[in-house]
């Protein structure tokens, strides 16, 4: 299976202030551990109910894993509202005002990752990308919190984003 993204893809390469220092690739940054930026979004449905994606099998890092219901690499040049805005789009084929929650620091959790935290409300059914996503799911915020604690089934980056965001 080929994978979801460019191993050759420039990424922003960050300093541990989140003040960009170079670029490198998307293999680079991930076999040197180099620190850069990502962004999570947290789609809620009106109820409350929060979606998450099952990572498609060709992901290159944590891949049939639970994570947010969007989440991706900034582009350089990009800030963290647009690439969130972007990883909706592209993943999950919504375009939404998204509140900006905070930013999760580079650590262990997210991979070296600064990861800016967005959350959103909409009515409107995902339309994931097959490429990107394996499948979407809607959950209690009970059944999230579960799923987040379960390292075996998610990403570490899912509880991180959901503690960032006040849901554990």
């Amino acid at each position: 299976m080929s994978p979801a993204q460019d191993p050759d893809e420039l990424l922003p390469v960050v300093d541990e202030n989140d003040h960009q220092v170079g670029l490198a690739t998307r293999a680079q940054v991930h076999s040197q551990g180099l620190l850069h930026r990502a962004v999570h979004v947290l789609l809620f449905d009106p109820s409350g109910k929060l979606w998450l994606q099952r990572r498609s099998q060709a992901k290159d890092t944590y891949p049939g894993m639970w994570t947010s219901s969007a989440s991706g690499h900034l582009d350089p040049g990009e800030n963290y509202l647009f690439a969130a805005q972007r990883e909706l789009r592209e993943e999950l084929g919504l375009g939404l005002e998204l509140t900006y929650v905070g930013k999760v620091p580079a650590g262990p959790a997210t991979q070296g990752e600064f990861s800016g935290v967005f959350k959103a409300r909409s009515d409107r059914q995902p339309r994931p990308d097959p490429q990107e996503i394996a499948e979407i799911g809607l959950f209690t915020l009970h059944q999230a919190r579960e799923l987040a604690a379960d390292h075996t089934r998610s990403a570490p980056s899912l509880e991180a984003v959901m503690k960032l965001a006040g849901l554990i």
